[in-house]
């Protein structure tokens, strides 16, 4: 089941890169992350022995920006600068993943959760036997470099 979801996963980090946001990669420290972070969530399963692992897409800003979201809200400076415009630029961005992945099949919608309040929940891939737009056509006139012309 986890294999099915770590495949739709990486169809959503392919729509994503195509569309030309930056996507972390699997792998590096969330202090260093920018960009589209697209995970597959056991939280639920691991926690509570029920549900379905969920594919969820994060927006991670700069480390900058981050470091002075963490700093005011540790030391409780209210509304800042950096907090709003953070709070914009996730916002923003969750938009646009959402209407990316909605344009090329997917169903997806905020996610819903008090905690992340920007994070996107990846319902579902296109249909079955869709080509993605950013995929070679099946005829093209120009051959794939590498490959030799008749």
């Amino acid at each position: 089941m986890r294999a099915d979801y770590e495949r739709l996963a990486q169809r959503v980090r392919n729509e994503l890169a195509a569309a030309g946001l930056p996507v972390v990669a699997p792998g590096p420290a969330v202090e260093v992350a920018v960009g589209a972070e697209v995970i597959v969530d056991m939280a639920d399963l691991l926690f509570f022995g029920e549900g379905d692992p969920e594919v969820v897409v994060t927006w991670r800003v700069g480390p900058q920006l981050r470091s002075n979201v963490i700093a005011d809200a540790r030391h409780q400076r209210g509304v800042t600068a950096a907090i709003r415009q953070c709070g914009e630029v996730e916002a923003a961005m969750a938009d646009a993943v959402i209407a990316i992945l909605s344009a090329a099949g997917f169903t997806a919608r905020n996610h819903g959760n008090d905690l992340s309040p920007f994070d996107v929940q990846v319902l579902a891939g296109p249909q079955p036997g869709r080509r993605p737009g950013w995929a070679l056509p099946d005829e093209s006139p120009i051959p794939p470099v590498g490959s030799e012309a008749g």
